[in-house]
Parts: structure tokens; C-alpha cells; sequence
């Protein structure tokens, strides 16, 4: 499966953004989804992952309230609502599909096998 991320920008903190990250290949229903983030100088980090069918989403604890999961599979796209966004939210965006057949989404990068590009998301105080 390939994926392709957009939606990033320029936003100022309390703003919101919309990223989007849609699957080719085999269809994105068939794999857990995730989006994690990396700031400059920092490690990759998890944001948070839904299931196959969206019914079950995992957030990080500096993210719940302010984002939200969720993906059409009819559209083979995964979407990231970002609201109150803060300076500390500034990184670049990937998505990501699990490896396998898990169901459900997993807070480790190791689990996915799948990544996009990654789009930038800066947030000015």
C-alpha cells in the first residue's frame, strides 16, 4: 500500500488543521491506521491510531480533546482534526497502516510497516 499525506501548514495556536492521507494499492480497510509526528531534533512519536473499521481510535496523552481519528474506507482515506493547536504541535505528520492483519491500532511505530511522506505542520505562538 502506498500513502500520500497533505493538509499541513502554517496555523497559529488555538487554529485548527485537517490532514489527510489517502491509500493506493491495497485498500486502507484492510489495515490499522496511525498517525505519528516528528519535531526537529526529536524522536518520532505516536498521536494516535484507529482500527480497520474506525471503531476503536487510541489517542497520546498530549493530544486527547484536540485531535480527532477518523477515516472513510469507501475512500481509502484516513483524516487527523487537529483543533487548539500549540507551538509544541509543530512537527511533520505521517501516517501510517500496520503491519499484518492486527485490527486494532498500536501506540509502537514498530508495528507499522506502511509509511507516507510526511507533511509539515507548524503551529506560531
Amino acid at each position: 500500500v502506498q500513502l500520500q499525506a497533505c493538509g499541513g501548514g502554517l496555523v497559529q495556536a488555538g487554529g485548527s488543521l485537517r490532514l489527510s492521507c489517502a491509500a493506493s494499492g491495497r485498500t486502507s480497510s484492510t489495515y490499522a491506521m496511525g498517525w505519528f509526528r516528528q519535531a526537529p531534533g526529536k524522536e518520532r512519536e505516536f498521536v494516535t491510531g484507529i482500527s480497520r473499521s474506525g471503531g476503536s481510535t487510541i489517542y497520546a496523552d498530549s493530544v486527547k480533546g484536540r485531535f480527532t481519528i477518523s477515516r472513510d474506507n469507501a475512500k481509502n482515506t484516513v483524516y487527523l482534526q487537529m483543533n487548539s493547536l500549540k507551538p509544541e504541535d509543530t512537527a511533520v505528520y505521517y501516517c501510517a497502516a500496520r503491519y499484518g492483519d492486527s485490527y486494532l491500532p498500536s501506540p509502537s511505530l514498530y508495528d507499522y510497516g506502511y509509511w507516507g511522506q510526511g507533511t509539515q505542520v507548524t503551529v506560531s505562538s
